[in-house]
């Protein structure tokens, strides 16, 4: 869920929408490479958002509010969430790229940005009640620092970037641009909806589709009952 950062959360502002954009790149890389990644508890104010060397990936955001998602790694954090990932698939060390630069590298960490775009634009719906639509996010090896603008509708942009941290200390950004803005909550109307994981679901569906013999067999016996009232 989208984590408040006060008691009376009535109001949710752009760090909020932040911290729950960080909350879903922790919770999509750490169960991807089945190790800890976090991230900084300093945010930062920053002009402009780039894409940086060595790996990054952008991703722009349109419909309840616009804005640009910047994800920086550096080679040995990417490579480092990249193996973990790859080996916990179930690959051999000895099939694995052994280059930032490799295409397989780009893909797979694509990959992971899509999913922690879907966790992100997810909790968006439920939380915020609104709806946001994204580009395909496209993984990039560079070799120099590449200014980025937001094409979209942003009267009064913010930008800020978050540090995150693997589990061996590599280090990579978040940068994220967007209207200065605030959630004004109204009522509570799907506030307290609990979040379930895919097998949650499919339990929960398989335990309401199963059958029920001891009601079946409990009116059965009502229905003898009813009979031998009636003297048939």
């Amino acid at each position: 869920m989208i984590v408040t950062r006060a008691d009376d959360d009535t109001v949710l502002t752009t760090e909020d929408v932040l911290l729950s954009l960080c909350n879903s790149v922790t919770k999509v890389l750490s169960a991807a490479s089945q190790s800890q990644v976090r991230f900084s508890g300093m945010v930062q104010k920053i002009s402009k958002t780039c894409l940086k060397p060595d790996i990054g990936c952008f991703v722009l955001f349109d419909g309840g509010f616009s804005g640009l998602v910047v994800i920086n790694f550096s080679a040995a954090a990417a490579m480092e969430l990249y193996e973990n990932y790859m080996l916990s698939m179930g690959l051999s060390k000895e099939d694995l790229a052994i280059s930032h630069t490799s295409d397989e590298v780009s893909n797979v960490m694509g990959e992971l940005m899509n999913q922690i775009v879907g966790s992100f634009t997810h909790k968006v719906g439920r939380e915020l009640q609104t709806h946001i639509t994204q580009n395909q996010p496209k993984m990039l090896a560079l070799n120099k620092q590449v200014m980025l603008s937001v094409d979209t509708n942003l009267d009064n942009p913010e930008s800020r970037r978050v540090t995150f941290f693997t589990a061996r200390n590599n280090i990579f950004y978040l940068e994220l641009a967007m209207d200065k803005t605030e959630f004004i909550r109204l009522h509570d109307e799907g506030r307290d909806q609990e979040e379930l994981s895919p097998d949650e679901l499919i339990a929960r569906t398989k335990l309401a589709q199963a059958p029920q013999p001891a009601a079946t067999v409990a009116s059965a016996n009502e229905h003898d009952d009813l009979l031998d009232s009636l003297g048939i």
